[in-house]
């Protein structure tokens, strides 16, 4: 599981309660939302999170219990006496339509990213595991597929064998097993919900063949978690029908830059594309 949250945030402090503890997938769920909403949980009711995770209001007295407090009041009483002294307040958004709700979600999305990369060193860690895998695997199904392919695209230009896995079933394992007896010592993994059952399956097989597992998550209580060696999270929107990962998308970014980073000659392999470019007119000005 990821240890991205080590700094003094609302987040980080929510992360650092659920640590150690076995909890249930709808536990999970509460959890993850609470993350979300770190610096407005110590003031909702337990019906309040409740409809906020989609879960049943005796699910959060549940959830409470699990974590060792009397109920769901004594948990909140500790988060008021964590909290910082003043409430962030979110900008009132009860006049927003359902796109703008949808992009202010994102917004605060982004911003929690920004909070968990104030510690760097996971990230700065994914990035040297990642730069020293010779082949460097990525693997990203069904949702997750344009991830798993916009990474590849760009690491392809620093780094000098990427090799993308976007689909499925027993071809994967192949290639896998391909990419060990190649060199290969890490994969990346994009994993956003719904989580298939099949990128669990290969995350394990991906273990058993002696590889390191870096994943991208929606949370650090997704599935994938248990698969994973290092998992960095970064949260999608849910206020569609359709889920929006642009904090996803911007920590690939970020783990892309981490990486190059780790590669000497990353600069050298840029400079000789856009010569090379430029030479073949590729791009129109």
């Amino acid at each position: 599981m990821s240890d991205m949250g080590v700094t003094d945030t609302p987040a980080a402090r929510l992360q650092a309660l659920f640590e150690g503890h076995r909890l249930t997938p709808t536990q999970r769920r509460i959890a993850h939302s609470m993350v979300r909403r770190a610096a407005d949980v110590p003031f909702l009711s337990s019906v309040e999170l409740a409809e906020l995770a989609g879960v049943s209001q005796p699910s959060v007295t549940r959830f409470a219990v699990a974590l060792g407090f009397d109920g769901y009041p004594a948990l909140r009483r500790h988060l008021r006496e964590v909290a910082p002294a003043e409430r962030q307040r979110s900008a009132d958004s009860s006049s927003y339509n359902e796109y703008q709700q949808a992009v202010e979600a994102e917004i605060a999305n982004l911003r929690h990213l920004a909070e968990v990369l104030a510690d760097p060193r996971p990230v700065q860690r994914a990035g040297r595991v990642l730069a020293a895998s010779r082949p460097l695997p990525v693997l990203g199904l069904r949702a997750a597929a344009s991830q798993a392919y916009g990474f590849a695209y760009f690491a392809a230009k620093v780094h000098p064998d990427v090799r993308l896995l976007h689909e499925g079933g027993t071809m994967v394992h192949d290639r896998i097993d391909a990419a060990v007896r190649a060199g290969a010592t890490a994969l990346l993994c994009f994993a956003l919900p719904r989580h298939p059952r099949e990128v669990l399956d290969t995350l394990g097989y991906a273990k058993e063949a002696g590889l390191s597992v870096v994943t991208v998550a929606d949370s650090a209580f997704a599935p994938v978690a248990k698969v994973s060696d290092l998992l960095l999270p970064a949260a999608v929107g849910t206020g569609l029908a359709f889920d929006t990962a642009c904090a996803p998308m911007l920590l690939g970014r970020v783990l892309l830059e981490a990486m190059a980073d780790e590669l000497p000659d990353a600069q050298a392999r840029l400079e000789e594309f856009d010569a090379k470019a430029a030479a073949r007119g590729l791009f129109v000005e």
